[in-house]
Parts: structure tokens; C-alpha cells; sequence
């Protein structure tokens, strides 16, 4: 029986007696580790707020970037691996402009994330692959609305008002239930989401390890200066 055991540890397709994939699980205890990342909308737009995890004093916190652009008006940020992260974003990347190639025009953003889960799907179906250590929070704005979705390792996905992964996401999940509304201005979405990390992280901010996206009906994709975050902070 224990050879069984890890068989079904070390396989991401075979399911244990109980039902469980636990690769998949694995998964997401990687993501539990990864940089606290926060999505919110509010009622032109969506902002993302990523707390970056920096394991030394040494490292240059700007080559990080948590937070990318997949198309115009179409925003990315990542919760755990990192080289995982990067295969799936340019991923998502070629799906867009190659549907743009073949339709002339932009894919919505539902058939995208559609996509890119099946591909993720894919890493837990056959042997000698493991599934993605992370989770995505895909946003943006397209002509059916405003819209945030977060992947799973598994391969499927959900939408949200509000969400956050990473480290102390609970806590700030708890927050959030109790904070949010549908009616938010940008200033108080971004305040919300300043405060939920003033919340959970009882000590000083650094400001260079906060990276914040926004994706605007009017002004499409910006990032927050490091002054207008200091001020915030503050």
C-alpha cells in the first residue's frame, strides 16, 4: 500500500482513492508561497497590486516584474513560479496576436483564458510533465465588459470582483469580503488594496517591492508611479 501511495505522489494522472490529484496540490502549495497579488475592480477599470517577495537586500527589485501587458488593454500578473510564468504569458501572448492575424481583431478575453487553460490542462494529463507552479490573474476590458479571471494548476479558472493569491491571501480575502463594493472610484480601489497589505504585513512597507497595474476605460494600461504609492502608503 505504501508503494501506492507514492506512486499516486509522484503522478500527476493517476487519482488517489480519496479522488486527488496530488501534483495538482503540490501545485498550490507553491503558490501559497508566492508574492501576495491582489485584483480588484472598480467602476471604470481594474487595478492589480503585487507585493513583491524579495528573498535578499541584494537583488535589484525593479528587474522584477509581476505584472505584464498580453494585449492592449489585456493584463497579466503572476503568483508563483516565475519561469513558469514566463512560458505562459508569452503563451498568452501568441494567442492573442495570432487571433488578431486570423479575424482581425482582438480575441475576448473569456476565449483567451479559455485557451490558455487547456494548455494547462494538457500538464496534467499525461506522464513525465508536472502541472504549472503558479496561478494568473488575466484582466482587462473588452466590449462585453470588465472582466478578472484566475487560473489553477489544474487548469480551470473562475471569475471575480475582487481576489488575491499569495502569501497571507486568507487574511486578505477576509478583508476584502468585509471592504469591497461594485462602486469603487480608482483612488479608493487603490486605497483598498494599499490597505489590505498594511493590514496583513505588520511591519514597514518597502515601496519598491510594490508594483501596481491598472487597466483604464479611458486611459487603457498604465503602472502606478513609485510617488503616488509612497503617498498612498503614507
Amino acid at each position: 500500500m505504501e508503494s501506492l501511495n507514492s506512486q499516486y505522489d509522484f503522478d500527476s494522472t493517476i487519482f488517489s482513492p480519496e479522488g486527488r490529484l496530488f501534483q495538482v496540490e503540490y501545485a498550490r502549495e507553491a503558490i501559497k508561497k508566492g508574492s501576495t497579488t491582489i485584483a480588484l475592480k472598480y467602476k471604470e477599470g481594474v487595478i492589480i497590486l503585487a507585493y513583491k517577495d524579495i528573498s535578499s537586500n541584494l537583488i535589484e527589485v525593479s528587474s522584477i516584474d509581476k505584472i505584464n501587458l498580453i494585449d492592449k488593454n489585456y493584463l497579466c500578473a503572476y503568483i508563483g513560479l516565475s519561469a513558469d510564468a514566463r512560458h505562459l504569458i508569452e503563451y498568452s501572448q501568441e494567442i492573442a496576436a495570432n487571433y488578431k492575424i486570423w479575424y482581425d481583431e482582438q480575441i475576448d478575453l473569456k476565449s483567451l483564458v479559455k485557451e490558455l487553460c487547456s494548455y494547462m490542462h494538457l500538464f496534467t494529463t499525461f506522464g513525465g510533465v508536472r502541472p504549472f507552479g503558479l496561478v494568473l490573474f488575466i484582466a482587462g476590458i473588452d466590449s462585453s465588459g470588465i472582466h478578472i479571471f484566475a487560473t489553477d494548476p489544474s487548469g480551470s479558472f473562475l471569475e471575480y470582483k475582487a481576489i488575491c493569491e499569495g502569501i497571507k491571501n486568507k487574511e486578505i480575502i477576509k478583508y476584502l469580503n468585509k471592504q469591497y463594493n461594485d462602486n469603487l472610484s480608482l483612488e479608493k480601489s487603490i486605497e483598498l488594496s494599499v490597505n489590505c497589505i498594511k493590514k496583513v504585513f505588520k511591519r514597514k512597507i518597502n515601496i519598491d517591492c510594490v508594483e501596481v497595474g491598472i487597466i483604464d476605460k479611458n486611459k487603457g494600461f498604465y503602472k502606478l508611479e513609485k510617488s503616488k504609492i509612497k503617498k498612498m502608503i503614507k
